[in-house]
């Protein structure tokens, strides 16, 4: 019984504005803005410094931030950590990949000339669920001319700084140590520092697809992607949005209805005003009570008998 009422009841969080007061948030304009601000620092000083070690690690943290935020509805970190680049050949790097002709989760060069690359995502949380239906999409081309630009020379440039004993990192995108983001904690805490040096807060790079959701659902939501089809990018549906992403749905829920209450309180107003009959009180002499007619020509009717015994049980 405990866990049938938990499940009717809101799941508890914090909205944005509790969030955004302990350092937690950031909206979505503010993420775009500060995501863009790096895409074109990281271009600037590429042109101006030349490919070296530290204008490669800028551009490759701009394309990571634009993967994560911006550009797309925001896909799992799962597999943006997962996501294999162009010259790897090799086999699907996933530990539980049964398929011997899967490429796992890949970002392929499709045309160099037009620029259209394309990400494929077999592997997502609901892969199972779906039927194994895969992930996929082609890249917009501000987005994919970022990803071109990095995964040329300054990736290169990246390999060689890092490079393992014999090994080098066949994903798109690796930490400091030139390794691939295996680990969740890993890219939490590389975001967050991240963000922060951009003049951001450190928040988790999750909570983008929290920021994304309160965006999209919100009453002043601006003209973007479907919810049906961004969910689907995001490896789930519309309605989890409202389970699990949407931190207002409740609240703005109950306020509509609190608000289109008034209009509705008005509408009966002006509907019994001109669907009322001339209604005119009278009384029976005879009985006491008050009856309604909708003449003053109508006959009165005694609701009770005129006998004594009746009375004697009316009174009673």
């Amino acid at each position: 019984m405990h866990m049938q009422v938990a499940d009717q009841l809101p799941r508890p969080s914090k909205d944005p504005k509790g969030l955004a007061d302990i350092g937690k948030w950031m909206c979505a304009a503010d993420l775009v803005h500060t995501i863009h601000g790096a895409e074109q620092q990281s271009h600037a000083q590429m042109q101006q410094q030349g490919v070296t070690v530290e204008t490669s690690r800028d551009m490759h943290d701009a394309a990571l931030a634009a993967m994560i935020f911006s550009h797309l509805p925001p896909v799992r970190l799962s597999c943006i950590r997962s996501l294999v680049g162009p010259a790897y050949l090799g086999p699907c790097l996933h530990p539980d990949c049964k398929e011997p002709s899967c490429e796992g989760n890949r970002l392929s060069i499709m045309s160099e000339s037009p620029l259209l690359m394309r990400i494929s995502l077999p592997h997502h949380k609901k892969a199972r669920k779906w039927g194994k239906a895969v992930i996929e999409f082609d890249v917009p081309s501000d987005l994919a001319q970022l990803l071109h630009t990095y995964l040329g020379a300054p990736r290169k440039a990246l390999l060689e700084h890092h490079l393992l004993i014999g090994d080098a990192c066949p994903y798109v995108f690796m930490d400091m140590h030139g390794r691939g983001f295996v680990a969740a904690a890993v890219l939490t805490l590389y975001w967050q520092k991240w963000l922060v040096s951009r003049g951001g807060v450190p928040m988790n790079p999750s909570m983008c697809r929290q920021v994304f959701v309160d965006e999209r659902q919100s009453d002043s939501a601006t003209a973007g992607p479907s919810n049906q089809g961004a969910a689907m990018v995001m490896g789930h549906s519309v309605k989890q949005w409202d389970k699990w992403y949407d931190m207002q749905y409740h609240p703005r829920l109950a306020q509509n209805a609190v608000d289109g209450m008034q209009s509705w309180r008005a509408a009966m107003l002006q509907s019994h005003t001109l669907a009322a009959p001339d209604l005119t009180l009278s009384t029976a002499l005879h009985c006491g009570h008050v009856l309604v007619s909708d003449s003053e020509e109508s006959q009165y009717q005694s609701c009770c008998s005129d006998s004594d015994s009746d009375i004697d049980i009316e009174l009673d």
